[in-house]
Parts: C-alpha cells; structure tokens; sequence
C-alpha cells in the first residue's frame, strides 16, 4: 500500500503532494514501482495534529481520486475517518476504506461502507490523535490491541459489513510507546487468530528514528527492517512511503518464507 497524503502536515511528506499534477505523478510512480493500492488522505493524523474539516478534506481528496481512476488499475484507498469523504470518495472511484478510528468517530460510517459494499481497514488507536501519545498504557498490550479489533469486526459485521471484506491494524504509533511498537511487529502473529486480513503501517515512523538516531529522511533502511519483520512475522499489506524498496524487500521475504528456488538471469559463479 503506498501511502500519498494530499496535506501540508503530514509528519513525513507533508506538502511534498498538495498540488494535483503531483500528486497523480506520484501514484502513478508508485504503481509503476509495483504498489498494490494506493492510500490516499487529506487529514494529517500525527501525534498531537489538528481536525480539519470536512469540506478542507473532500477538496483535497477528491479531486485526485477522481484524476487516479483514469490513470491505475490497482485500488484506491481512502483513508479517512468521516462518512461523508468515504461516501464521496468511493462514488469518485475509491474502493477500500482506512480508517484509524475504526468506526469509532462517525456513527454513519459503518453504514455508508455497508452500503458502499467495500472493505475497510480497522485500525486500533487509543484516544485520538491529538491526545493518544500524551501517556499510552496497557496492561496487557496485544491482548488488549486484539479485544479492541474484536469488538471492531463484531460492530462491522452487525452494521452489515461482509466478513471477507474486513481488514485489520494494530496501529503502530497510534497510542503506542517505543518498547509497544516493537512488541507489535515481534508478535505480530499472534494476530492471525482475528482470521483477518493484518496491515500494518511503519514507515518513518518516530521508534525508527529513535533506534537509529535518524531523521526523517534517512529512515528507509530502519523501515525496511520492519517491513522485513512484519511480513515475516505475518503482515498481509504494508503501508510504506517508498513502494520500490518494500516491494523488494517483502519479495525476498516472501521467498524465504515459500522457501522457492529463484532462478537468476545472471547467476554469480564466482566470489
């Protein structure tokens, strides 16, 4: 999943895509690098950001989805929390929903996806953004992480939401500590007992630069080492910045865990 953010804040590449012809450049480049969807949002959710509002983030979004409908073959995500932008967003050529609230924050959400008859994405986040980093504390991180989705696909399930069509996130650095971040991706597979699809979203994110005492910009071979550990430990998408590094990155790893023979086209006899 490659991730274009169409705001001036977001905490990685805020403002890189504001402007359309950008933005379009940039899916289609990531397409090319072989993403399997495109995540498209228009509302910063770092730590501590502020709301926008809704018509600020309709005009953002749609006019790219609109723009990538004619221009991808791969699915639109809308990452979005508010019912009217996915309702919106899937009528201009979206077709998944990712939300960080799962479902939490408008009470017409689950509906409208009902209706949409997409798949969404669940994420766990305690608080909201603007508080959940303020002292996140659990007693019992991954159960409490997997009781939370739970509770998720139980009220999307009952809001008509087709089962096979849910998806699920563990919501690295939404609500999480350093030492919860790396707890997450090392037992990440404790999550394929949900029976549902797991995302998971790393990339550039602050634990990494804080390991490897790192800016922003010099974080790609920290989030390719947990993309590496998610995909082996059983992340079934991963949501990155940079497409052509994970998809190499998740090729290898998928080969080592097929243990395929891979047959070179120019193969090293000699070292």
């Amino acid at each position: 999943m490659g991730i274009l953010n169409v705001t001036p804040d977001s905490f990685s590449d805020g403002g890189h895509y504001l402007e359309l012809d950008r933005a379009v450049e940039h899916a289609i480049e990531m397409a090319h690098d072989g993403a399997d969807i495109i995540d498209v949002g228009g509302e910063s959710t770092r730590p501590y950001s502020r709301k926008i509002s809704e018509a600020q983030e309709t005009d953002r979004v749609i006019p790219v989805i609109e723009a990538l409908k004619y221009e991808l073959t791969i699915p639109i995500s809308i990452d979005t929390y508010r019912a009217s932008v996915a309702q919106e967003a899937v009528r201009a050529g979206a077709s998944i929903v990712n939300d960080i609230s799962a479902l939490r924050f408008d009470p017409l959400m689950a509906s409208a996806i009902a209706r949409a008859g997409v798949p969404v994405v669940l994420m766990h986040m305690k608080g909201t953004p603007e508080n959940m980093q303020d002292n996140p504390v659990y007693k019992d991180l991954v159960t409490e992480i997997m009781d939370f989705l739970k509770d998720a696909i139980d009220r999307s399930s009952k809001a008509g939401i087709r089962e096979d069509l849910i998806i699920v996130d563990p919501g690295i650095g939404f609500g999480k500590s350093f030492d919860n971040n790396l707890q997450i991706i090392k037992e990440l597979s404790r999550f394929s007992s949900l029976r549902k699809p797991v995302l998971i979203g790393t990339s550039n994110k602050a634990f990494i630069g804080h390991i490897l005492d790192k800016g922003l910009s010099e974080r790609d071979t920290g989030t390719m080492a947990t993309v590496a550990a998610s995909a082996l430990n059983g992340a079934n998408i991963v949501r990155v910045h940079d497409v052509r590094k994970a998809v190499e990155t998740v090729r290898v790893i998928d080969s080592i865990k097929k243990g395929a023979t891979i047959h070179l086209k120019n193969p090293v006899t000699k070292i």
